[in-house]
């Protein structure tokens, strides 16, 4: 017995699903029995705290125009000094505790904070809701990054200003570089000015997971103070994600509890090597890995760009979580940029527009090839099915497009395959030839061969000429790897003397297409 042919792509590791497949879904259920528990309690509470909030809140803004009356944020920026501080410090930390006590958390502190010389940048995970500001009060009023746009938010945007915030601009180009900028400026003033407070995450998650942290609070290569932040509740209206409930349900239905419970925990602060002084990727994957060992959580490869993608996704009419490919890796191992994956994304949905969930399944990849279903279009749907489940996602198409597809599509195996189709060698190729090679080789009908013939055939002519075959070849690389994948399975039959589905000159004309195209033909590795 002839032993069987094996699957020619081993799989690497490094590319294999992450352990969270969506940490951007929040699917918050109610039973009927919470649903009268937060009404009869809601009644009471809702009321009650509201009242009480905006008491707070009308000390709370006179004091934080005391503090910053005539205090500039642009410009040559210095810290608060002399009474500003201690009111700072003092006033607004205490009604910053007391606006969270009336809101009804009850927080649990661990751990002791580090001061700003032994640790001037606090890193903040997992960033889960708009209620993780009350890390900031518990750590004492530090500087944060904030968008510029978010001073100008009426009350919220006067005390944002108290924590002098390291600003970012969507309008100023530089932005990236002066923001990193600053933040090393401060980190490495000597205690001259407050901590500055990151979520190196840059997004909301589900807290199933820590996903990529952003390197911005890694750069200036000084001890990181890690802090943790768990809510520890039976009923979670906390979680605020990019698929799940809006912001006003979960304030309502956080008001409608009799209390939330908050765990913050600080860690021993993070001192960097020399090797991750210099990379700050290093160190913040370090730095990832000693709060995710803390939490029990795993780490994953998705960033902002994730949720990006997964609007793009729901603009196409896919299932949002389609878009999820974990950004940070693919973009890394495969060297692409976000518009390089939204690209893809468009031929994907292409493909998946008449599939309710978002996969693509051996029928559809045939209609869009306008092939039938044959083996060597068995085996290349199986180098993109990476998990063998049958379908292929949108993660397995921008992996198998990349690695597999267009390392393949090069000049070589174009031009081999145009002398193929080419059988009178007049530079051209007719229907006839085009329908009787692949007739042969793949089982396609007349119907079948003419609609591809014409879609190749773009001025009408009748017969396609090498331009035409080789531009619509660089634009639909998954032909090219269909083509060396019918070749190698003709080589196998050859070898295990069964008989060729076609002329066995085939496999020789591109045996020197073969050779140089074996090492993507037998490995998706890309160096990790």
């Amino acid at each position: 017995m002839p032993p069987q042919r094996t699957n020619a792509l081993p799989r690497q590791r490094s590319l294999l699903l992450p352990a969270v497949i969506n940490p951007f879904v929040h699917d918050l259920k109610l039973t009927q029995a919470d649903k009268i528990k937060c009404f009869l309690l809601g009644i009471i509470l809702v009321p009650l705290r509201g009242i009480f909030l905006l008491l707070v809140l009308m000390i709370m803004w006179p004091v934080s125009v005391v503090i910053t009356f005539r205090q500039s944020l642009k410009g040559a920026v210095e810290p608060m000094t002399g009474w500003r501080r201690f009111i700072h410090k003092r006033v607004m930390t205490f009604l910053g505790r007391l606006y969270f006590f009336g809101m009804g958390f009850r927080v649990v502190v661990k751990g002791k904070k580090a001061s700003s010389v032994e640790a001037p940048i606090l890193a903040v995970a997992p960033h889960s809701t708009f209620f993780d500001a009350i890390v900031c009060i518990e750590a004492g009023l530090p500087s944060t990054v904030s968008r510029s746009e978010s001073l100008e938010a009426p009350i919220f945007g006067r005390f944002l200003r108290c924590v002098q915030p390291v600003l970012v601009s969507r309008t100023d180009p530089d932005s990236r570089r002066n923001t990193i900028l600053e933040i090393e400026r401060r980190a490495k003033s000597g205690g001259h000015w407050p901590q500055v407070l990151i979520f190196p995450e840059g997004t909301c998650t589900n807290r199933s997971c820590l996903i990529t942290f952003k390197q911005g609070a890694f750069v200036p290569g000084v001890p990181v103070q890690p802090i943790l932040i768990r809510y520890p509740n039976k009923l979670d209206t906390v979680t605020w994600t990019w698929q799940g409930p809006k912001s006003a349900r979960l304030l309502l239905l956080t008001l409608c509890q009799l209390y939330t419970t908050v765990e913050v925990e600080f860690l021993p602060p993070q001192i960097p090597t020399e090797m991750e002084k210099k990379c700050p990727f290093k160190f913040a994957q370090s730095v990832r890995a000693v709060m995710a060992e803390s939490l029990r959580l795993p780490v994953t490869d998705h960033t902002y760009e994730d949720c990006r993608l997964m609007i793009a996704a729901g603009e196409l009419t896919l299932p949002m979580e389609a878009g999820l490919v974990e950004f940070t890796k693919i973009s890394r191992k495969l060297e692409l940029k976000w518009d390089n994956v939204k690209k893809e994304l468009e031929s994907f949905a292409n493909i998946a527009c008449s599939c309710k969930g978002g996969r693509i399944t051996i029928e559809e990849f045939s209609s869009f090839l306008k092939l039938p279903i044959s083996p060597a279009l068995q085996e290349l749907f199986a180098l993109f099915d990476r998990n063998g489940d049958g379908t292929i996602d949108f993660r397995e198409y921008v992996i198998g497009v990349t690695v597999l597809c267009r390392p393949a599509n090069n000049e070589e195996v174009i031009q081999t395959a145009f002398k193929l189709f080419d059988i009178d060698e007049d530079n051209c190729i007719t229907q006839e030839e085009f329908s009787g090679l692949l007739r042969s080789a793949l089982g396609v009908c007349d119907l079948e061969v003419h609609s591809l013939f014409k879609e190749i055939d773009a001025d009408g002519s009748g017969h396609i000429t090498y331009d035409e075959f080789c531009s619509f070849a660089l634009t639909h690389p998954e032909y090219a790897k269909l083509f060396t994948t019918y070749i190698e399975l003709q080589r196998y039959q050859g070898l295990q003397g069964e008989e060729p589905d076609f002329d066995a000159s085939l496999s020789h004309c591109c045996t020197a297409s073969h050779n140089n195209l074996q090492e993507d033909s037998t490995s998706d590795k890309k160096d990790d």
